[in-house]
């Protein structure tokens, strides 16, 4: 009755295969960790004997096998899950999961917040904590997960734009390689990400055009930006520091690490928009491609934002619309008849 197991690989992959009255059983681990498989592996073979689940079971554990599901899949925002990882292991790390309950975890939420992290960044390592014990349920690693306390209140989403004497007064406080940034972003509405990782071969200037392609957009789709005059210029002066067998459109030429970082904030102090971000460039274009007349549609393909709800929260609206819907109730109260009631003054019939 008694199982064996081996455990292999395929690719990157590990996987179990255990042998039970005579019968083989195979299961991928989803884990480019042997350590993951070898658990998952146990875990098996003491379900079959009908033992308990073991109590060594810790965070770390599962922190490896929420991070090991964004490699296998390849997610973009790695490092971002690393973070949250982080915050969350600064506290339970080293805590058996069974020992990571409801209060435990409202705990975490009351300490992240005495130290100032915003509700929406709370909300997220939470999320992870939930991914993760997602994950080891999913596995049969635990039988159960906790059950979360209600998320937190966050704050509504930004509402920062950039009026273009703006732009222009944070730009002259920035060193160039940092202004043919910020250039692309307002004139393109691009992610920060999308911009900085820009390759020269996604520049088709023969055909006037800058391709994304589908694995660098947070959507996973594809878009053109045509090149316009401004964009043309930032891509000029790219070129003219470019160094031979460089790929990538913008570097750091010759500024420190250091001051990069430092640059935007800085050159928002002095410009006297404090807080700003390169993201309300993004925010920006859309409000100016639709001022502009641009189809709403057109402009959502520009900027690579896949549903009208994005620009519901952007709170970008024509005044133009507006203007016409006052003008229309203008209109509708004034064919309305007038039956004074007693007492009705000039205000009270307009």
């Amino acid at each position: 009755m008694a199982g064996t197991g081996r455990i292999y690989r395929r690719g990157d992959i590990y996987y179990i295969a255990y042998r039970w009255d005579g019968r083989e059983y195979r299961e991928s681990a989803r884990s480019a960790q042997r350590g993951v498989a070898e658990h998952l592996l146990a875990t098996r073979l003491r379900e079959r004997r009908g033992s308990p689940p073991p109590a060594d079971l810790t965070f770390d554990a599962l922190a490896a096998w929420y991070l090991d599901d964004y490699i296998v899949r390849r997610l973009r925002t790695l490092d971002t899950a690393r973070g949250r990882v982080a915050n969350l292991r600064a506290v339970f790390g080293g805590w058996p999961a069974t020992a990571i309950t409801t209060e435990a975890i409202r705990d975490y939420q009351r300490r992240r917040r005495l130290v100032a992290a915003a509700a929406a960044t709370v909300n997220r390592e939470t999320s992870a904590l939930s991914r993760m014990f997602h994950l080891a349920v999913r596995s049969r690693q635990l039988d159960e997960r906790p059950v979360f306390p209600e998320r937190l209140e966050e704050n509504g989403p930004r509402q920062g734009f950039f009026e273009h004497a703006e732009y222009t007064a944070v730009r002259q406080q920035l060193p160039a390689p940092y202004q043919d940034v910020l250039d692309f972003a307002y004139y393109s509405g691009w992610r920060k990400r999308e911009i900085l990782d820009l390759r020269w071969d996604e520049v088709d200037e023969s055909g006037g055009v800058v391709r994304l392609s589908p694995q660098r957009s947070k959507t996973r789709v594809g878009r053109v930006l045509p090149i316009s005059p401004p964009i043309a210029a930032v891509l000029a002066r790219r070129r003219a520091t470019r160094r031979v067998g460089e790929m990538q459109v913008f570097h750091r030429d010759a500024v420190t690490v250091r001051a990069w970082r430092t640059a935007w904030p800085e050159a928002c102090r002095k410009a006297g928009v404090p807080g700003r971000l390169l993201h309300d460039c993004r925010r920006t274009t859309a409000r100016n491609l639709v001022r502009a007349g641009v189809p709403e549609r057109v402009a959502m393909q520009l900027t690579g934002h896949k549903t009208r709800a994005v620009f519901d929260r952007y709170n970008i609206v024509q005044e133009a619309e507006l203007h016409d819907a006052g003008v229309r109730l203008l209109a509708y109260l004034a064919a309305q008849p007038e039956k004074d009631h007693p007492g009705a003054g000039p205000m009270d019939r307009l």
